[in-house]
């Protein structure tokens, strides 16, 4: 039986990158993984814009400055945003205990981020969807699991 979440009020809320569960990660405090994760597009190319994303309240809006295109982008981004929601997933988990054990109590059971529009870190609305969020989260569980 699959593992749905999105909301992060809902059950397993907590594997979402909206999640209010902060991490150490490049000698920096990050207070969700989507700060982290909309941050790092503009690492190299605006760095004082990364900053604001990382400082701002909420991962809603670290997720709609990330999204923005007034300010370019790392021109490798597509070919590192993969590792880089890795790296963030992974410090997220290892800093929190807590959710660290939900992650691990999921045994085996695939985890899927049931989205209605993104086809690519999620199912989609038909299922369809690369689901690449749900996948770095069985591949963390899996590296938390042969780290004990």
């Amino acid at each position: 039986m699959a593992i749905y979440f999105y909301r992060t009020n809902e059950e397993y809320g907590c594997f979402s990158n909206f999640s209010p569960h902060p991490f150490e990660l490049d000698g920096k405090r990050w207070p969700t993984s989507e700060h982290y994760f909309q941050a790092q597009k503009f690492v190299t190319t605006a760095p004082e814009y990364a900053e604001k994303i990382r400082t701002t309240v909420s991962p809603m809006t670290a997720a709609k400055l990330g999204r923005s295109r007034k300010v370019p982008i790392r021109p490798d981004w597509e070919e590192v945003k993969d590792d880089v929601m890795r790296r963030a997933v992974l410090h997220k988990f290892k800093s929190n205990p807590e959710i660290q054990q939900i992650l691990l109590a999921t045994g085996d059971e695939e985890i899927i981020e049931k989205t209605t529009n993104d086809y690519y870190w999620g199912c989609g609305l038909d299922g369809t969807g690369k689901n690449m969020l749900g996948t770095i989260l069985m591949e963390v569980r899996k590296q938390l699991r042969q780290e004990k």
